[in-house]
């Protein structure tokens, strides 16, 4: 298999950022997905947002499935670490990597078919522990590898290309996020990247468990009338929340808004997160009403996109667990058996 290198010699004027890297030095390999592929909107929004947070390409951990979405880490963020699991158990890697060591920012990539089907069990289980990530699904309804069966986040009533109608009921991720204790949710559409990037950049920083369900049409096999993942449908049926706007601890905040009620989030890190309600009813912190507002405007064929849900109190599984602020893989001998006589102690405990 051949593919085509990108340059690595940069025109000498572009921008840096804080960190002193351009944008391009977050970008991977060029993409071999298909031309207008929603993905690669994603993918450029991945490089936007850890460009702008000014993130070292090396403290970033990559990880996916199997899937044309679990293929696209391999376009962004070359410089960073990587690992491509089987299907549907990215989570468990995840969390296994991320309990060895917490100094790294985790970053899961996954799709509608490696998530909310044979990963279905692994996405429940990584949101209801809480485990330090950005979990981005790349959703477009259908098996784009295997020619375009219906996903298990199709809507009923949607129609392929070959014209067949689902008649199974989708799974929700973003209901079941919600559900599941997830402290940061956010629906988006990848073709919308001023509101996408925003999201990215809040997940990344969140310090609990972040999810990101991004509508992102396959414009091989789902992208025709009678799909409800098509890039017309969603532009149709798009019912944003709010606007987002991120502001990190280092620069300037500066930012207009039009009249209308603001909510302020910081995040762990210091950070701030900025909403403007574009419904005044909608409450960002309030889990339950977030998912009743959610499954209302679902009922109405509406696609409700923006920052769902935030708790500004997260926490994580290392806190949970309690263990060291030392990361695990770096602890030695004396550390990892420190004799009979902490055992006994250990034990002790247990009785």
């Amino acid at each position: 298999m051949t593919y085509i290198a990108k340059p690595h010699l940069h025109h000498p004027t572009l921008t840096k950022n804080k960190v002193g890297y351009t944008r391009r030095d977050y970008e991977g390999r060029i993409s071999t997905l298909c031309a207008g592929c929603g993905h690669d909107s994603i993918s450029a929004a991945i490089i936007q947002a850890c460009w702008e947070l000014d993130i070292e390409p090396h403290r970033v951990a990559k990880l996916s499935g199997i899937g044309c979405s679990s293929k696209t880490p391999d376009y962004f963020l070359g410089a960073s670490h990587g690992f491509n699991t089987v299907h549907g158990r990215m989570p468990s890697v995840l969390t296994g990597a991320n309990l060895a060591n917490r100094d790294l920012l985790y970053l899961g990539v996954s799709g509608d078919g490696d998530s909310a089907s044979i990963g279905l069990g692994q996405f429940a289980n990584a949101m209801r522990r809480g485990v330090n990530m950005a979990y981005i699904v790349e959703n477009n309804g259908v098996y784009g590898l295997t020619k375009g069966q219906f996903s298990a986040t199709a809507d009923r009533g949607s129609k392929s290309k070959k014209g067949v109608i689902n008649s199974d009921s989708p799974v929700d991720l973003v209901g079941l996020a919600l559900q599941l204790g997830a402290t940061y949710v956010a629906r988006s559409f990848s073709g919308d990247k001023a509101q996408l990037v925003p999201l990215i950049k809040g997940a990344m920083s969140h310090g609990g468990a972040a999810f990101i369900d991004v509508i992102s049409p396959c414009v091989t096999f789902n992208n025709h009338g009678g799909s409800t993942k098509s890039y017309d449908y969603v532009r149709q049926h798009n019912e944003a929340v709010s606007r987002i706007d991120f502001m990190t601890t280092h620069s300037e905040i500066t930012t207009e808004y039009a009249p209308g009620d603001v909510v302020e989030v910081q995040q762990h890190d210091g950070s701030m997160l900025r909403l403007r309600k574009l419904h005044p009813d909608y409450d960002p912190t309030d889990r339950y009403k977030a998912m009743s507002y959610m499954q209302t405007h679902q009922q109405r064929g509406e696609v409700v996109t923006g920052l769902l849900y935030v708790d500004p109190m997260a926490t994580d599984l290392h806190i949970a667990l309690n263990t060291t602020h030392r990361p695990l893989n770096t602890l030695g001998v004396d550390q990892l058996c420190p004799g009979a006589q902490a055992l006994e102690k250990i034990n002790a405990t247990l009785r």
